[in-house]
């Protein structure tokens, strides 16, 4: 059971429409970020999950809960829509403001005053752990724990992420303007606008999807339908590039799967090979 949830954490997805812009990650869903992270930037979505010892160089905007775990700094304000929860030695270097309750922990600073218009309690809220596990339950409409497992691999086996899986960031993650790195595999939904250059172990791309920047993985490589990548593109592994899909650079890998209709401006480089496929009509 705990592992299910551990090894989901491990993962890095972001939903459909997910925009990174003007200092700010948005998102219309649910935001998990994982432990000892760096972001230098801001985050905005429905519920706000922050795993222990992050550090977040930006806002916290959510239109549901805020929970924050032990010995995070946030370097903006913190918004909550409805309730939210600091866990201890939280640092928050803006102001705080929940429209809801508020649970808090020992240790908290907050630099520009709170407004909570609902309770305060002053006490150690619910572990973020077991917060994550409830939470997984309900995502996934499941009454025993026992089946997260299978559960957790049907919702996320998905070659893209859906409309109804959270943006999570696994732990260890560093991203700033410049570059968005994360320790393990990348899935990046459709009709989504980054800005910064992506590393991770590899990466998958999403139909109608823009990248200011470019790509780089460990192993492969996939860029959805009518995407675009302003950068170059470079794998460890196969690189394939769908129907319509235009980059904006140079290509590398160590094969490449290139559809007809794809545009490719820059040098293409692929030791085991080039494969053109055909059909598939574009809409």
């Amino acid at each position: 059971m705990e592992s299910g949830v551990q090894d989901w954490l491990h993962q890095c997805s972001l939903p459909n429409g997910t925009d990174l812009q003007e200092h700010t990650l948005k998102t219309e869903m649910n935001i998990i970020i994982g432990d000892r992270c760096s972001i230098d930037y801001g985050l905005k979505g429905k519920d706000v999950i922050v795993c222990e010892f992050c550090t977040l160089n930006g806002s916290v905007v959510a239109d549901g809960d805020v929970r924050i775990d032990n010995w995070c700094e946030i370097n903006g304000d913190v918004i909550a829509g409805e309730d939210a929860y600091l866990g201890e030695g939280v640092k928050i270097h803006g102001r705080l403001v929940v429209r809801g309750d508020l649970d808090i922990g020992d240790k908290v600073q907050i630099d520009r005053g709170f407004e909570a218009k609902g309770w305060i309690s002053i006490r150690n809220p619910m572990p973020v752990f077991i917060y994550l596990l409830l939470y997984v339950m309900t995502l996934l409409k499941i009454d025993n724990p026992d089946e997260i497992d299978s559960a957790l691999d049907e919702l996320f086996g998905e070659e893209d992420p859906g409309d109804d899986t959270p943006l999570v960031i696994p732990p260890g993650s560093s991203l700033d303007m410049k570059v968005f790195s994360v320790p393990s595999a990348m899935r990046i939904g459709e009709r989504c606008r980054l800005h910064g250059n992506i590393r991770a172990n590899a990466v998958s791309v999403g139909d109608d999807t823009t990248i200011f920047g470019s790509l780089r993985a460990g192993g492969p490589i996939a860029i959805g339908r009518k995407a675009q990548v302003h950068g170059n593109v470079e794998g460890g592994g196969e690189v394939c590039v769908a129907p319509a899909a235009h980059v904006l650079g140079d290509v590398a890998g160590l094969s490449l799967s290139l559809h007809e209709d794809a545009l490719v401006e820059g040098m293409i480089r692929a030791p085991h090979g080039v494969r053109i496929e055909r059909g598939e009509e574009t809409a």
